[in-house]
């Protein structure tokens, strides 16, 4: 938490995290191109802002990508905001909203750390016994490229034919095609209206990856949830439910060391 606070308090970090918050998934070029800063200043800026998990980079093919990440603003909210009287600390909970909003279009992008190993975790996601306590839902799958799934929450149980595993390399990355939206889903979400469940089914189908990279003693999480329709219904919806899902995740296998 300090090495967040640190980073927060210099104003050319702050002006990087801007620049994401306009357009997220910028290169270090097109960084560079949009602030009065020089190459190298940037790329430590960066490097610090990394370090405190509040940047989170992917490649793609020989660029880096840089991204907002809300997961260390949330929490210090959870120990900050709700600790203490939120009108006191409007400047943090105002970036807490501008990170977890923050999202290239069509797309949602949300890393965390855990104290934990590559197997637990891929367990953790995989698992049905272990993914309802730690995540809130299973998936019951073979867990093999174009097999199908079945995504069990809540006492409702959907299944789809489009449903499927897009890739599986244990320990390191999962993708899936994401759940069907059901009528029943607004039995079991009470901040999702039936009108709600009708837009998001109506919209494309979207797709869910996890990537897993051992990081020293801890295992770097990164969730990409992409191809849904920019401000419809399904990314309002996963934007809320992920970070839940992946605070949950991280605090169960913390205590469970």
């Amino acid at each position: 938490m300090d090495e967040v606070f640190k980073a927060l308090a210099d104003p050319s970090r702050r002006l990087l995290l801007d620049s994401l918050n306009d357009t997220n998934g910028q290169s270090l070029r097109e960084l560079c191109s949009g602030l009065s800063m020089a190459r190298q200043s940037v790329s430590k800026h960066l490097a610090v802002l990394e370090a405190a998990n509040l940047v989170t980079t992917l490649r793609q093919g020989r660029e880096k990508l840089h991204y907002l990440n809300a997961e260390p603003i949330n929490a210090i909210a959870d120990r900050w905001i709700d600790r203490y009287d939120s009108t006191r600390v409007p400047a943090l909970a105002d970036l807490k909203t501008v990170l977890e909003s923050a999202a290239k279009p069509g797309e949602f992008v949300y890393t965390t750390y855990i104290p934990t190993t590559p197997e637990r975790l891929w367990q953790a996601i995989t698992n049905p016994e272990y993914s309802r306590g730690y995540l809130g839902h299973a998936i019951e799958s073979e867990w093999q490229k174009g097999s199908t799934y079945a995504w069990v929450e809540g006492g409702l149980r959907i299944e789809d034919p489009e449903q499927v595993v897009v890739e599986s390399d244990a320990y390191q990355r999962l993708a899936f095609t994401f759940h069907t939206f059901t009528p029943e889903l607004s039995r079991i979400a009470p901040d999702l209206s039936e009108e709600d469940v009708i837009k998001a089914a109506a919209e494309p189908r979207s797709r869910v990856s996890f990537d897993i990279e051992p990081v020293g003693d801890q295992v770097k999480l990164t969730l990409i949830h992409d191809g849904f329709d920019p401000g419809g219904a399904v990314q309002e919806t996963i934007s809320h439910d992920w970070p839940i899902k992946l605070s949950s995740l991280k605090s169960g296998l913390e205590h469970a060391v």
